[in-house]
């Protein structure tokens, strides 16, 4: 605990990082505040059926993505998953579509372009989902929700533009917090939302359990607890494992034909892609729920197996999207023909590896051998949560049994960390999961 106190403390005293925390945080009550704030014509104390229809499914993930503002009919309702579909349609365009490839070939200008089609995009689906989603309000509600002698065609038009103003302002918060705060904006902002659901969650499972007559209600709420610990601990170990390639950067001595120099490695992580292929396989498996406007009862079979996360179809497609995006999402970040060239340029090799195209083709098999594992893995995690209502824990805290939400709150928090770390360690100062205590240089200033 000391050890801790100190470390915040080094925070503390590092201006910039102060700054940077402090402006986190700031937005990230904005936010919050934002998902309370109701829609202008809606009647906050009608929307129980709302909220009774976000309490389980897949429309439960929805509203925990969001926050809670989906079930509150909040002017952020919508959320950031809107922005996280264009990202992947654009990622698909990046690679199948000349023009996309080019822009990403030209650096910083290609990737402002390309943030400002998938900005573009992401409008267009908030112009399609928010009529979806007031029209969704509506039924659910029976008009109870909406104030008296309204007028539907400008409540529908205004509250649209709002639903869309309201996701573009948290997307320009997510990207504030990546310049100017911690970093990861986009992924925090959704950790926080699925964090603000946990209490309610976890209340409500103790109380489900306990309130089982007998001692087997304690003892099964214990045995959970331990399952959650031992799962958040292989979660954290997945995604910060890696395999270490050496590489030898070959330096020639000087009058021979020898080599030398000292042995690096290349750190290929098991899960290089992070929380990314969970995110964007999140974001597809709500496709079903926009097209059928939320509404299960008028839906064909399958589109209720899409929208039931706890169906065997539902959970096969995105095992395979996990797996798919894995690979995908790995392909675009490490390149293995470039990674290659920059160790040849360097001077650098394998030890038995010739460099070039045989380095790329080494390279290539160790990062399939190592993610075919690690996605199987990740995806095991990811659909633990309809194991756990299997055994009767209940929906609210079975998605945080596993699951998109766990594996999300570990790799940004993970991620998090590493950012808050790197600011202690240039500066002199143990990061956050050392010691915490001040490690100076005899020429530091601090």
């Amino acid at each position: 605990m000391k050890k801790l106190i100190e470390t915040i403390k080094n925070i503390w005293r590092i201006e910039d990082l102060r700054t940077r925390l402090l402006i986190t945080i700031l937005f990230i009550a904005i936010y919050r505040f934002g998902s309370f704030v109701v829609l202008p014509g809606i009647d906050s104390a009608n929307l129980q059926a709302l909220q009774q229809q976000t309490s389980g499914g897949l429309m439960s993930l929805l509203n925990m993505f969001s926050g809670g503002a989906f079930s509150n009919a909040s002017i952020f309702a919508l959320g950031i998953m809107p922005y996280i579909s264009a990202s992947i349609v654009m990622q698909l365009l990046a690679v199948a579509v000349p023009t996309f490839q080019k822009m990403q070939r030209e650096g910083e200008s290609g990737r402002r372009k390309i943030n400002q089609y998938t900005r573009y995009l992401t409008i267009a689906i908030l112009l399609f989902q928010a009529p979806t989603y007031l029209i969704n309000l509506n039924n659910q509600t029976q008009g109870a929700a909406l104030a008296p002698g309204l007028n539907w065609t400008w409540f529908s038009i205004s509250s649209t533009i709002i639903l869309a103003a309201g996701s573009m302002f948290i997307l320009w918060l997510g990207e504030r917090i990546t310049d100017k705060g911690v970093g990861n904006g986009v992924s925090l902002i959704i950790m926080i939302g699925i964090i603000a659901r946990f209490p309610t969650a976890f209340v409500q499972e103790l109380t489900t359990t306990l309130s089982t007559p007998g001692a087997g209600g304690l003892i099964k709420f214990l045995f959970e607890i331990i399952v959650f610990v031992l799962v958040i601990a292989a979660s954290i170990i997945l995604v910060s494992a890696t395999r270490k390639v050496p590489v030898q950067y070959a330096k020639r001595v000087m009058g021979t034909k020898q080599y030398g120099g000292a042995r690096q490695y290349i750190p290929l992580k098991m899960f290089a892609a992070n929380v990314m292929p969970i995110i964007f396989a999140q974001a597809l498996m709500f496709i079903p729920m926009a097209i059928v406007g939320y509404n299960t009862d008028s839906a064909s079979w399958v589109a209720r197996q899409f929208m039931d996360h706890t169906s065997l179809l539902y959970n096969i497609v995105f095992v395979i999207l996990i797996i798919a995006f894995t690979y995908f999402y790995t392909a675009i970040t490490m390149n293995p023909q470039q990674m290659a060239e920059d160790m040849k340029r360097n001077n650098g090799f394998i030890p038995g590896v010739k460099p070039g195209k045989s380095t790329a083709n080494y390279l290539d098999t160790i990062m399939s051998r190592i993610m075919l594992p690690g996605s199987l893995f990740i995806a095991l995690i990811a659909i633990m949560p309809a194991f756990a209502g299997i055994f009767g824990v209940t929906q609210e805290f079975a998605q945080f049994f596993g699951g998109t939400s766990l594996l999300i709150l570990v790799g940004v928090v993970l991620d998090t960390i590493q950012q808050i770390e790197s600011h202690l360690l240039v500066r002199h100062y143990d990061g956050l999961l050392n010691a915490g205590h001040v490690r100076r240089s005899e020429n530091s200033a601090l």
